[in-house]
């Protein structure tokens, strides 16, 4: 299956996480205000995939109703 603008948007958040959890993971973060900050992107990045995720099963569903 070709790949569809949500899957990028999709890996491209995944990423993101995975690179914001190895800087934690590793003391990246000079204080705790940092760490705060990583710890809200990576929640926010969250909410992006499950929300682009969404948004490609509302799209399969209607292209499936066609």
């Amino acid at each position: 299956m070709a790949k569809t603008v949500y899957d990028v948007l999709i890996n491209s958040y995944e990423a993101d996480v995975a690179s914001a959890v190895e800087f934690l993971i590793s003391g990246g973060a000079k204080d705790f205000a940092e760490y705060r900050e990583v710890v809200g992107r990576v929640r926010g990045l969250r909410l992006a995939i499950e929300s682009t995720k969404d948004l490609m099963r509302s799209q399969l569903e209607e292209d499936e109703d066609e």
